[in-house]
């Protein structure tokens, strides 16, 4: 249900986006004691790295030899939780209204509302949304038996379950389910896990790795799980409980396929969304922006990652690690502007520390 309250939430920034850089930001933020909420439209922090590649290697990050995108996210958020920022996740931020005293109220497709003095805006290329599975009533199902992200799914033990895509998130997913990754298990693991697992795309052909093809094919070989070429062209349910599929084969034929679990892992569509009615400029559908703190072209919000642009711009996390670090001390000037914003080092200052916990606070 939408999240209706009767009041805005009050805070120093709020940060849209909760990529690696995003989750930057909130910590860079922090250190400069500015209190963070952050709205993102995926079900979890993460973007990109978790949605897109979370076990893919990631080679470019300082100091860090290797790691997953996933193993970065969660070194982010180990890094944030000292500035404990609430988030709003699974919803869009949908308007922002300047206030006459200068801050901004911002208002959410789940109905969150929210008021701050500065914005943030670090969605990557805007707002990343699953692809969507479009048949006849399967709004009933969503959320219940149909899901458009992996993470999200409902117990799956005894179930009949069908994934449709064919990338790697998709073939991990069915050979996590049907256990291929954990040859070893006991009877009590072996009980948890679905009735059936299914894999289903257009074609037998796979944007995944070559290795993991070649899992899924040695997978389906031994009869762990299935693959079955074809297109769902209709739902079959029983009253509000979805029962299976009807799938349409490439010769033109239509079978029907149990299903109690349908997971649709298309991957992810940026759109910009609402970004570009915010009266905010514009080139070539990115936020211009000033190299000095950020800052796009209406005062107090900022821009960082790859939702910008400036000449010279790249679109690595690295560099929007060091856009993250610039904008908080752009947004710390207007959230306090009668305090001196003072460069402080991680290493020495005694206040850092009781920030991030690493000695005892004196409030």
């Amino acid at each position: 249900m939408p999240d209706r309250q009767s009041a805005p939430l009050c805070t120093d920034a709020l940060v849209i986006g909760a990529g690696p850089v995003g989750l930057f930001q909130v910590f860079q933020l922090g250190l400069l004691e500015i209190s963070c909420h952050v709205v993102d439209s995926l079900p979890g922090p993460g973007g990109q790295c978790i949605e897109l590649y979370p076990d893919k290697p990631i080679y470019d990050i300082p100091a860090v030899p290797v790691c997953t995108g996933r193993e970065l996210v969660e070194r982010l958020l180990t890094q944030v939780a000292p500035m404990a920022p609430t988030f709003h996740l699974s919803q869009q931020v949908t308007a922002i209204a300047a206030q006459p005293d200068g801050r901004f109220e911002v208002s959410t497709s789940a109905g969150t509302r929210l008021v701050a003095r500065t914005i943030v805006i670090a969605g990557g290329v805007g707002s990343f949304l699953p692809r969507q599975l479009v048949l006849e009533g399967i709004e009933r199902h969503l959320g219940r038996q149909v899901f458009h992200s992996g993470e999200t799914l409902a117990d799956t033990a005894g179930r009949h379950v069908v994934v449709l895509g064919d990338d790697d998130a998709a073939l991990d997913l069915v050979l996590s389910l049907a256990g291929v990754d954990s040859p070893a298990v006991d009877a009590t693991a072996a009980k948890d896990r679905p009735a059936s697992v299914t894999l289903m795309h257009r074609r037998d052909a796979f944007r995944a790795e070559a290795a993991t093809v070649e899992r899924l094919r040695a997978a389906c070989a031994a009869g762990h799980l299935r693959f079955i070429a074809g297109q769902a062209v209709a739902l079959e349910s029983s009253g509000d409980t979805l029962t299976g599929l009807s799938v349409a084969a490439a010769d033109g034929s239509t079978r029907s396929l149990r299903a109690d679990v349908l997971a649709v892992l298309w991957g992810l569509s940026p759109k910009l969304g609402p970004i570009a009615d915010w009266g905010l400029q514009l080139e070539r559908k990115q936020l211009v922006v000033n190299t000095e703190t950020f800052e796009t072209s209406v005062p107090g919000i900022f821009a960082v990652g790859d939702v910008n642009t400036y000449p010279g711009k790249k679109k690595l996390i690295v560099c929007g690690f060091h856009e993250a670090t610039l904008a908080a001390y752009g947004a710390a000037a207007r959230v306090r502007p009668e305090r001196p914003v003072q460069l402080q080092y991680t290493t020495t200052s005694p206040r850092l520390h009781q920030l991030l916990g690493v000695a005892a606070r004196k409030d």
